[in-house]
């Protein structure tokens, strides 16, 4: 369906390399900036709204900051004026890209908005690049990295991952007998080979399994915005990337729409009829080193887990912001 290796689909004539640089340089650039905003805007008041949920009421579970807004502003504006050609698909303005645009910015301009607004350090500005639906180029900053300080974690298609223009390790120097893993909620548990801990924020949860510091991470209904920037760095860092479909987990190679439209739900239910497009792709996505997502694929194959995983995470958590 969506994107798991397709060897039906033609692959795309390669990006020209210039491009690719420039594409990369822009994104650490606008990751940076805005990463500088948020920071900002926490000596201040920041104004909080709150997106409507099914039934059109404000959900507290998902919060809109001035900045968020700002910060999508920011990128969609020097984008165009740098690539007027580029699409850009952002969290907080619902727009739908041509179905023939090559190149897609994917934005989440604050992720973990809900840390953001109550002070909690941990949080990100999340820049990914797409060419036909391939990721191609990175940028994600973190309010907190592997180093216990601010920086843009970035890379592009067939590059290592960098922090800041710093080459990162692929293994930690210290050995431990029991690692860390993301999980929604911190899940119920852990396991024998790791131990469970939540950010609130599934990019930084990305940029740390790239970074080594997670040896997994689970994501079981995350947006576009929320893994297309993470994608690419796990992959730079030698890591593995996992979709589920219909057919199970599979190895990730582009995002591409959805066959049909999700079901409407409040307020969507009354939009005129369209065509799928990229911004309504939505599946679970598994991260990490081999042998983890090895483990984590064995123990989700078993009938029915999945689904009552889902919907556990979904009853007692609610959406990520």
């Amino acid at each position: 369906m969506l994107t798991a290796m397709d060897t039906n689909t033609p692959a795309p004539v390669p990006l020209d390399a210039g491009v690719v640089t420039a594409v990369e340089a822009l994104a650490i650039e606008l990751a940076r900036e805005a990463g500088d905003l948020a920071r900002a805007a926490l000596q201040r008041q920041v104004t909080v709204e709150y997106k409507p949920d099914a039934q059109g009421k404000d959900s507290t579970n998902d919060p809109v900051s001035e900045v968020d807004r700002a910060v999508e502003a920011l990128v969609r504006e020097r984008v165009a004026e740098r690539f007027p050609s580029h699409a850009v698909i952002g969290e907080e303005v619902d727009t739908y890209p041509d179905a023939a645009a090559e190149v897609v910015w994917v934005i989440d301009p604050i992720d973990g908005t809900a840390n953001f607004v109550n002070g909690f350090p941990l949080f990100a500005v999340s820049i990914g690049v797409l060419y036909a639906g391939v990721p191609v180029a990175a940028a994600i900053w973190c309010a907190s990295t592997h180093l216990l300080g601010p920086g843009v974690y970035h890379a592009h298609a067939g590059v290592p991952l960098h922090l800041d223009g710093v080459e990162v390790e692929r293994e930690r120097a210290t050995v431990v007998r029991r690692a860390l893993a993301a999980a929604p909620g911190g899940a119920p548990g852990g396991t024998r080979e790791w131990e469970h801990r939540v950010t609130g924020s599934i990019a930084i949860e990305a940029a740390l399994v790239a970074a080594g510091v997670f040896t997994s991470a689970t994501f079981w209904g995350p947006r576009l915005w929320d893994v297309a920037a993470g994608a690419l760095l796990v992959q730079a860092a030698g890591r593995e990337v996992w979709v589920r479909g219909r057919d199970g987990w599979q190895h990730f190679a582009r995002f591409e729409a959805p066959d049909r439209l999700p079901p409407a739900r409040g307020a969507a239910s009354t939009e005129p009829p369209r065509a799928p497009s990229l911004r309504d792709w939505r599946q679970p996505v598994l991260i990490g080193t081999a042998e983890a997502t090895r483990l984590i694929r064995e123990r989700t194959r078993r009938p029915g887990l999945l689904a009552r995983i889902a919907h556990r995470l979904r009853r007692v958590f609610g959406r990520r912001s």
